[in-house]
């Protein structure tokens, strides 16, 4: 792992691969640790350059003040462009899971040349917050049990460790595998303010963000090669948000991953670097 300097942040990024080869660029969700390893490895012995990174106010890129971000959705999205040209050979075939969804929809939108290819999974077309109308929205009861908890003692690793692999467990994941990357994430953690922490873990900042303006709208003038990753047991994000993205960009494939709910379990690793190497 190491930090590159992009648009006055730093980023912390991670590589997988040759450098000489197709650059993948998998943006967190919002911490890398989103993306399995297993899927890396299979990507880069696919014969891609994979790098994963951090977004702002996680893992080993610049933390500010996860509880009063300074900048917005659009400027996440401007950082996955200007990562892409800093790392270069040419456009990149753009990743985001979850929130990193959001920011790589907006960021093909925005910067179109930066990338030859769009990965969207288990994300959605709007912002945090209500979903319009026709998207289905967090379902009820499971947000009930996950947000009613108590939260654990930010400073201790292993109450850390429990509340994700409880978290992980209320929505359908694997707690064994939550729990390692809980760990994981604590380590790499910059600080021990519980806003810091719990930034790194829950991706709090995210919903502090200027979002605005409304980019589903806009969804039909994404070109690129686009495939749609979902799973079918996800609570969060219910799988109806997946279908939607792929309804509206147009020529987008969907892979429903039927075993799979929030997270992307390794398991699944395979499957979904294949379909990826399709797109180029």
């Amino acid at each position: 792992m190491t930090t590159v300097h992009v648009r006055g942040t730093t980023l912390g990024i991670e590589s997988f691969g040759d450098d000489d080869a197709p650059l993948v660029l998998l943006a967190g969700g919002t911490t890398m640790l989103s993306w399995p390893d297993a899927l890396c490895e299979r990507l880069a012995a696919g014969g891609r350059r994979v790098v994963r990174y951090d977004l702002r106010d996680s893992g080993e890129s610049a933390t500010a003040d996860p509880e009063a971000p300074a900048y917005t959705l659009r400027d996440l999205a401007a950082d996955a462009a200007g990562l892409a040209g800093a790392l270069g050979g040419g456009p990149a075939h753009l990743a985001g899971i979850g929130v990193g969804g959001m920011v790589a929809q907006v960021a093909v939108l925005d910067h179109p040349g930066a990338f030859s290819a769009l990965t969207l999974v288990n994300t959605r077309a709007v912002a945090p917050g209500p979903p319009d109308d026709d998207l289905p929205d967090h379902d009820r009861a499971t947000m009930s049990r996950l947000f009613t908890r108590p939260g654990p003692d930010w400073a201790d690793r292993e109450a850390v460790a429990d509340f994700a692999a409880g978290g992980a467990q209320i929505l359908g994941d694997d707690p064994v595998a939550a729990r390692a990357i809980a760990a994981r994430i604590w380590d790499r953690t910059p600080g021990t303010a519980p806003p810091v922490r719990m930034a790194n873990h829950l991706g709090t900042v995210f919903a502090r963000l200027d979002c605005t303006p409304r980019w589903r709208e806009r969804l039909p003038g994404i070109d690129v090669p686009t495939l749609v990753v979902h799973g079918r047991r996800n609570r969060f994000f219910p799988v109806g948000n997946g279908e939607a993205l792929a309804r509206e960009i147009p020529g987008a494939r969907l892979l429903v991953l039927e075993e799979a709910a929030t997270a992307l379990p390794g398991a699944a690793a395979g499957e979904v670097a294949e379909a990826m190497l399709t797109l180029g």
